[in-house]
Order: structure tokens, then sequence, then C-alpha cells
């Protein structure tokens, strides 16, 4: 019975201490500083064919993004007569809401749209460790206590894809595509531990 119980310890410390986005790579300590180009033109605004569905409800309208300043960023999200949903603004430290609909307005939707959008705009983040595939190079870094991981295309360069993860779980991914002159035409945000997504489509 002792051994049985110290073989299903082990077996449990083994399978919850894998994280999916690395499992089976080796790492190594790097302290770059890893780029999010894709909303850092302050010249620039970032409009986008949006679609935001919650399980009980869908939002369709214009996502507009704006560098303000260094490392501060509005986000408002409109239907597409120009009646706001949500408006949001982050900097490195802050985050304020100017305005939510009734229908967003729960303590678990605004906590995973800051997360999303703050993760989204982050320019730049420090890098701890470093893993390597054959076509792409993972950085995890951390913003708000959670673990990011960055994934750069070793023949492009371009950050294809961000997850955010807790120690053992992916919680939320960020797919970026189409990607030109450092704009990312499409990106999908999806959460894994409950049922969001939010679809992006640039609109030049």
């Amino acid at each position: 019975m002792r051994y049985l119980l110290i073989s299903i310890s082990l077996f449990l410390v083994i399978s919850c201490g894998s994280l999916a986005t690395t499992k089976d790579l080796t790492s190594k300590t790097n302290n770059e500083t890893v780029s999010n180009p894709y909303f850092s033109d302050t010249k620039t605004d970032y409009v986008y064919k949006a679609k935001i569905n919650t399980g009980k409800n869908n939002f369709g309208g214009l996502l507009i993004i704006k560098k303000i300043k260094e490392e501060k960023h509005r986000v408002v999200f409109t239907t597409e007569f120009g009646n706001k949903i949500f408006d949001f603004e982050f900097s490195k430290e802050s985050f304020k809401v100017n305005y939510i609909t009734d229908k967003l307005n729960k303590k678990l939707i605004i906590n995973a749209l800051k997360k999303d959008f703050h993760l989204l705009v982050s320019e730049f983040n420090k890098s701890e460790l470093q893993f390597n595939t054959n076509n792409k190079t993972i950085y995890k870094t951390t913003l708000n206590k959670k673990d990011n991981y960055y994934f750069i295309s070793k023949k492009t360069k371009n950050l294809t894809k961000i997850v955010m993860a807790s120690k053992r779980k992916e919680k939320m991914t960020i797919s970026f595509q189409n990607l030109e002159d450092h704009i990312a035409k499409k990106i999908k945000i999806k959460h894994h531990n409950f049922n969001m997504t939010i679809q992006l489509n640039y609109i030049n």
C-alpha cells in the first residue's frame, strides 16, 4: 500500500507539473526583452470588426485600439452604429474602466477582458526562460502574476501566438494571423477555462 501511494503521488506530480505549452522542451535562462509590435504606433488607429462571445451573450461591432502615449493604450468597443459597449484604458501598472454595458458588467467578465487586452497591447516584456522547437522560439514572461509564453517564428521573426498560463494549466491563447507591416490583421483570443472568445478582423 505504501509503495502504491508513493507511485500515485509521483504520477500526480509529473502529470500536473507538465504544461502542454512547453512539455518535453528544454529551457535555458534568458533575459531578453520580448516585443509585441502590433499596437505600438501612436499615429495609427487600429480598427477591427469584432465579435465577442461570452457564452450567454454575443456582441458584434467595431473595436478600436489606440496607443495614447508610451505604455498607455485605450481600447473601445462599439456597435456599428457607434454605441459604446466598453471603454478601457491600460498602462503598465494601471487599468481604468471608462464605461461598460450592463450585460458585461460582471467581475468575471471584466477581469477576463482586463487580462486579455492588457496582454494584447503590452509592448515590451522581460523574458525569464527560452524554449526552442524546430520552427519556433518560445519566451516565458510574467504579467499580472501570470506566466505568458510568446511564440516567435524562426523563419519570419514574427510573434504568432501568446499563451497565458498558471503553473500547470493553459488559461488563454491569443493567435495572430495575416501579419503585415507590424499589423496583425486577424486575431483570435480564446479562453480554455470558461466559454469566452474574441475574434478580430482588421479594417483597412
